[in-house]
């Protein structure tokens, strides 16, 4: 298995996990130097993960529960315009700004922040293959011809599959990068 291919791999490989080992997670809230950049980070990383769940969850309602047509179609738009471009712009600042300065201060660390950086790059056609699943479907949506819910059960696919990657990136960037914040907070 290719640990540093984000579709294989189950966890960050060992040699990046030497902050991890000092700084484990169920420390982190508590650690001194947990402050307000590492809790929006991990804010930020919920509201992801709260917006793909009802993106997920609003999409089996109309599968399953025949939830209104025009309501779903309002919350596709909704919910997948706001997560594909709040994680897109998350994404830009981090490779821009953050883990060139989190290198700086972990130079030991330098590998893993080139595979976050590869992930963004997987995760930008994973979000171009999701962009197009809801295109699809909200064009469906408004075609009486087209069958709805076949391309709601893709567009539910898609975003299952999303999941995964967006899931095993985010925590292993928590897993790298808030231990590098706790530790060298008094000089970032």
């Amino acid at each position: 298995m290719n640990q540093t291919d984000l579709t294989q791999r189950d966890g960050l490989p060992d040699a990046l996990r030497i902050l991890l080992e000092q700084y484990p997670r169920d420390i982190w809230q508590s650690h001194r130097n947990f402050d307000g950049l590492t809790r929006f980070w991990l804010e930020r990383h919920m509201m992801f993960r709260q917006a793909l769940g009802q993106w997920q969850a609003d999409t089996r309602a109309f599968l399953d529960k025949g939830r209104d047509a025009r309501a779903h179609g309002q919350q596709t738009a909704r919910l997948g315009g706001f997560l594909i471009n709040e994680l897109h712009g998350h994404h830009q600042i981090e490779d821009a700004h953050y883990f060139p300065a989190l290198t700086v201060a972990e130079p030991r660390l330098a590998k893993g922040f080139e595979l976050l950086d590869a992930d963004h790059h997987a995760l930008d056609s994973e979000l171009a293959a999701l962009t197009d699943a809801a295109n699809t479907h909200l064009r469906a949506l408004g075609d009486r011809n087209a069958d709805t819910r076949a391309n709601a059960a893709r567009m539910l696919a898609q975003l299952d599959g999303f999941e995964r990657f967006l899931n095993r990136h985010l925590l292993d960037e928590e897993e790298l990068v808030v231990p590098v914040i706790l530790h060298h907070a008094p000089r970032l």
